[in-house]
């Protein structure tokens, strides 16, 4: 009963780090082309503030959702594409402003997307509701 309680939870911090990912995604893109192309905003687009608070989001977010996706369906794809992807969005961290840490950035959050997609397909799945009862 406790779990099928929690099991929406679950799904709602998958479709939570889906969006974070993505305006991670779309914050990297107008970063280049507001800061590179018009030469406004890099004080704000280009604080490095703001890429470590989303890291810490992302991580979170992808600790708790695939973690537990991890321990419940025994599935370690998802865990194995996403842990990739936030250890990219970390190097991203490491290199200077610019389209390295842009690259990387967004590498990152697509594969922490995907094992989030790839989470929430496995709680949708015949396979699951057989073996999890989700």
């Amino acid at each position: 009963m406790l779990q099928r309680a929690i099991s929406p939870i679950r799904r709602r911090l998958d479709r939570v780090g889906i969006g974070i990912s993505g305006l991670c995604a779309i914050h990297c893109l107008l970063s280049i082309v507001l800061v590179s192309g018009l030469g406004i905003g890099g004080e704000f687009f280009l604080a490095p503030e703001i890429h470590r608070y989303g890291l810490a989001v992302a991580t979170l977010v992808a600790a708790v959702a695939i973690g537990w996706g991890a321990l419940r369906h025994r599935m370690a794809a998802p865990f194995v594409i996403a842990m990739t992807g936030l250890t990219f969005m970390g190097g991203a961290l490491a290199v200077p402003h610019g389209y390295k840490e842009a690259v990387l950035t967004i590498i990152g959050v697509a594969l922490v997307s995907l094992g989030h997609i790839l989470n929430m397909r496995h709680c949708h799945s015949a396979a699951c509701k057989e073996r999890c009862g989700d």
